[in-house]
């Protein structure tokens, strides 16, 4: 009992000590809009896919199909998708506001429409729970809001409408999307919404949206004045959110879909701005140094797909210091084609971690209907839990489970692969994928081979002995069924006079046996006469005796 309460108290020691840090990072009034962000940064972990290097991250094989999809058939330049006001004093503004309040803000409730992978909402009712601190400015003033009018104007069928609020206290970040106040019922409206704890790597639950379709966070993936603008950040330190006019599913770390477009990139894939195209690095094409910090960053960190929209959009905040007659002609350098595709769902490896190292087949040809045995392979020993490898097969043909773990401690483990009869020989491609890297192996099926032709496994008679003049039934039978034409059996007596047989007997198809008669002659000894049958290069023989009367 004693180790418990003692657990407790460290454990709210500890909160306390970190709140007190985190006070001294809020603004001296809250909330505020677009103030400096609470430190310390990055935002998130530092090992957040957000702030992941990927400087060194392998290119996807279908990079070069991406872009060109992108491209749409002519070339697709980048655009800043963030700046001030529409015009000096509009209300209208051109990139995400955001709004940073303190752990005293009173938590709101908020109608989502997509309840059930929102976050601040009874599971069992579908209702929401006072949750967002929600600053009641949001109300009334413009700027809080992406679009810039403010809450209580109903513009959610002409905007996403997205409310970004962090709790300067807690480092907590809450985000909605397509937010509404009605006045009337003084009741916050929301498509859906999303908590983060940015002390963090928690990651949504795979299918569920955030207030993103990809179902990422916002916040950390827009370019921020207080960052690209200060001489004293040499390295802003994150990738950026960038819309794409289509997708096809989701990749890590994204967990959402919002289409699924043949040729289109996946929600949460990662673009690489390259070092060097056509002998040149493209992030000096412009030689504004702030702006070149933001080119830097996406050659070191990437951008990432986190909503559908105008292609190669890259997501800012709204900021009046921001020029977008400097922005504007300097993303325009910079086009679809100058970008890589990362290999889609990639991770960086971190140190002892284990990779998966190989997968295998044994064997590897199979005949179609017969079974095999994978095994998959990792560069270390499995963590506490185990290691959980995805599975697929490329066709039908060949059947794998979904995924196999290898157990803690272990490095590999097998699993059953189970075959399909094929009419031609089919080569089968196997991949098994873990944190990011996937390996592959063939397997080949081939169809089951002919049966073997039928031979002359037998011939019979119904009796050994009879008494001459009297008929007796032979059989011949085959090892297998007769072909579609039938067997034609040749038979030969020893002696034909006593016991004549026919020249030859025919199996019909399908047929495993077929029967002949022997009609013998009277004779007045007893005499052994030898029958042979032949069929097929075997040939058996039986024995009549022939008795007398």
């Amino acid at each position: 009992m004693w180790v418990k309460i003692s657990k407790v108290l460290i454990g709210l020691t500890l909160s306390i000590l970190a709140v007190s840090h985190a006070i001294a990072q809020c603004s001296p009034s809250v909330p505020v809009q677009g103030a400096a962000v609470p430190g310390p940064l990055p935002l998130f972990p530092p090992d957040n896919w957000w702030n992941a290097d990927i400087s060194s991250a392998p290119v996807d094989p279908a990079s070069a199909s991406y872009i060109a999809f992108i491209n749409n058939g002519g070339t697709r330049r980048l655009h800043p998708d963030f700046g001030g006001e529409a015009s000096p004093g509009s209300v209208d503004v051109y990139g995400m506001p955001y709004a940073i309040v303190d752990g005293s803000q009173p938590k709101l409730p908020v109608a989502f429409q997509y309840w059930d992978e929102s976050d601040g909402v009874d599971m069992s009712t579908g209702q929401g729970v006072p949750f967002y601190p929600i600053p009641a400015q949001s109300i009334t003033q413009p700027h809080w809001i992406e679009g810039g009018a403010p809450g209580n104007i109903d513009q959610r069928a002409q905007s996403d409408r997205h409310l970004l609020i962090i709790d300067c206290t807690n480092r907590h970040l809450y985000e909605l999307y397509n937010v509404y106040y009605n006045t009337t019922q003084a009741k916050w409206y929301a498509g859906s919404g999303a908590f983060f704890d940015m002390n963090t790597n928690n990651r949504r639950p795979d299918t569920w949206t955030s207030a993103d379709a990809a179902g990422l966070a916002i916040f950390p993936g827009l370019v921020r004045y207080d960052e690209a603008w200060n001489s004293a950040i040499a390295d802003i330190g994150h990738a950026f959110r960038v819309t794409v006019r289509a997708t096809n599913g989701y990749v890590y770390p994204a967990s959402h879909r919002a289409g699924s477009t043949s040729g289109a990139l996946p929600m949460g894939a990662r673009l690489r701005l390259k070092t060097n195209v056509g002998g040149a690095d493209p992030a000096l094409r412009t030689a504004d140094p702030n702006v070149r910090k933001i080119f830097r960053a996406m050659q070191k960190y990437g951008v990432i797909v986190a909503d559908n929209g105008s292609d190669m959009y890259i997501t800012g905040t709204f900021d009046r210091r921001w020029s977008n007659d400097v922005l504007n002609p300097a993303f325009a350098t910079l086009s679809a084609s100058d970008f890589d595709v990362i290999e889609l769902g990639w991770k960086p490896i971190v140190s002892g971690t284990p990779v998966l190292s190989a997968v295998g087949a044994s064997p590897s040809q199979v005949t179609g209907g017969t079974s095999s045995t994978g095994t998959i392979t990792l560069t270390s020993a499995a963590p506490a839990g185990g290691t959980n490898v995805s599975l697929s097969s490329a066709s039908s043909a060949v059947a794998v489970p979904a995924s196999v773990t290898v157990p803690q401690g272990g490095n590999s483990a097998t699993f059953g692969i189970t075959t399909s009869s094929v009419t031609a020989t089919t080569s089968v491609t196997l991949s098994a994928s873990y944190a990011g890297v996937t390996k592959t192996t063939t397997v080949t099926v081939n169809p089951a081979p002919p049966p073997p032709p039928p031979t002359l496994a037998t011939l019979t008679f119904d009796r050994p002995s009879i008494v001459g003049g009297n008929p007796v039934t032979g059989t011949v039978t085959l090892s297998a069924a007769a072909p579609s034409g039938g067997a034609v059996v040749a038979l030969k007596s020893s002696n034909a006079s006593l016991a004549p047989v026919p020249a030859s007997v025919n199996a019909a198809g399908g047929a495993t046996s077929t029967t002949f008669t022997v009609n013998t002659a009277v004779t007045k000894k007893n005499s052994t006469v030898t029958i042979s049958a032949t069929y097929n290069g075997v040939a058996k023989t039986a024995t009549i005796t022939v008795k007398r009367r």
